[in-house]
């Protein structure tokens, strides 16, 4: 049995930093998952889980499965309620490829549970880059764009050099050989020549949608100081 002297919540997050906490739940055993979920349910507070495989999940108790908000495809899952969704989309979340959806569905999911509603505009990479062109004026309508590809990961540096809005890009594993995991992707995005680009980790959606989330609230206050 896991108990509390295993972790420490930290449920003034959103008072400090405006990000609600989140649980990683890789390397976690399901004991110790339960035991997570059951502090912040006496709580009466949310949560937001991520990397939770489906084997993990499917091994938790059948009272917590029926208590959460699960994603397969993302591996995240929510406990309780999520913010209301704000009007207006900021968010726009451009992916290479299908193969790269896992990463694109955890950024989403993670902008949603904060409120924030996000476009996504699926396989759109350099292979064929008239998908991508003909969908540039959706694309430019958002003030934030979290570009996801895998391979070379060419998709960040192009829509830096195509769009005004900051970008923040994601390498993923997706690719062969010497694509490494994303090792090549995140080593490319980081040496681009696109001005002004943010380089999160390799399949870090979750971390995208946090620094978008950090854009978008820095944003409304200097708004909201403007206007007082």
């Amino acid at each position: 049995m896991a108990g509390e002297g295993e972790f420490t919540l930290d449920f003034a997050r959103p008072e400090r930093i405006g990000l609600e906490e989140a649980v990683y739940a890789a390397g976690k055993s399901p004991a110790q998952i339960e035991a997570i979920l059951d502090a912040a349910s006496v709580r009466g507070t949310s949560l937001f889980v991520t990397r939770l495989d489906p084997e993990k999940h499917a091994a938790l108790a059948p009272d917590w499965r029926g208590r959460l908000d699960y994603c397969a495809v993302s591996r995240t899952a929510i406990l309780g309620a999520v913010r209301p969704v704000r009007a207006g989309t900021t968010v726009a979340i451009v992916a290479a490829g299908t193969s790269d959806m896992p990463v694109v569905r955890e950024a989403e999911r993670t902008l949603r549970y904060q409120g924030e509603a996000s476009t996504i505009i699926a396989d759109v990479g350099v292979a064929g880059l008239w998908r991508l062109t003909r969908r540039l004026d959706e694309i430019r309508a958002h003030p934030v764009v979290i570009a996801v590809a895998g391979m070379e990961a060419a998709l960040g540096s192009v829509l830096g050099g195509l769009v005004p809005g900051a970008i923040i890009a994601v390498p993923t594993s997706v690719g062969y050989g010497v694509a490494a995991g994303g090792r090549l992707a995140l080593d490319a995005l980081l040496a681009s020549c696109a001005p002004g680009l943010t380089v999160v980790n390799i399949d870090n959606g979750y971390g995208a949608a946090c620094a978008a989330l950090r854009l978008i609230g820095a944003a409304r206050r200097i708004c909201g100081t403007e206007r007082s």
